[in-house]
């Protein structure tokens, strides 16, 4: 990771940025986890998805559970006929309930439980140099409350 991304995640780990993700989801105190487990650059390739899931939520080294997902996507010129969007689907995952496009400097934040289901199960539309990236970032705290499990 250059010093460019490096400095973004450091911002993303900041007090102003954690009081901010405080303030947007109700969930207080968020801890960052300083090893990115999991978080840090993603990218996906042409050709390549990322089926519906429900994340991890306990980090067992930390001994955290994971609360909050956020991911800055960093694609420039991204065209919709590409794909890629990122879906957020409903509990019982009967529909998906939003699409957001991966366009550069969207921010989405979004709670972490056991059924908070997410991805993108269609391939890769993009030309062969190109590529859908992100950074993602997750927020732990101490306990989970039960209805999230």
């Amino acid at each position: 990771m250059g010093p460019h991304l490096r400095g973004v995640v450091h911002a993303m780990q900041s007090p102003p940025f954690l009081a901010f993700l405080e303030a947007l989801t109700g969930i207080s105190p968020l801890i960052v986890d300083p090893t990115l487990f999991g978080a840090g650059l993603h990218q996906i390739l042409r050709n390549g998805s990322l089926q519906i899931h429900a994340d991890f939520n306990s980090h067992r080294q930390l001994r955290l559970e994971r609360r909050v997902n956020v991911f800055l996507f960093l694609n420039h010129d991204w065209d919709d006929a590409w794909g890629g969007e990122l879906e957020l689907w409903n509990r019982p995952m009967t529909q998906c309930e939003a699409r957001i496009a991966p366009v550069r400097n969207r921010l989405v934040v979004f709670s972490s439980t056991d059924y908070s289901y997410h991805g993108h199960a269609d391939p890769l539309a993009c030309p062969p140099h190109r590529s859908r990236r992100s950074i993602a970032m997750y927020y732990y705290t101490r306990d989970r409350p039960q209805w999230e499990m």
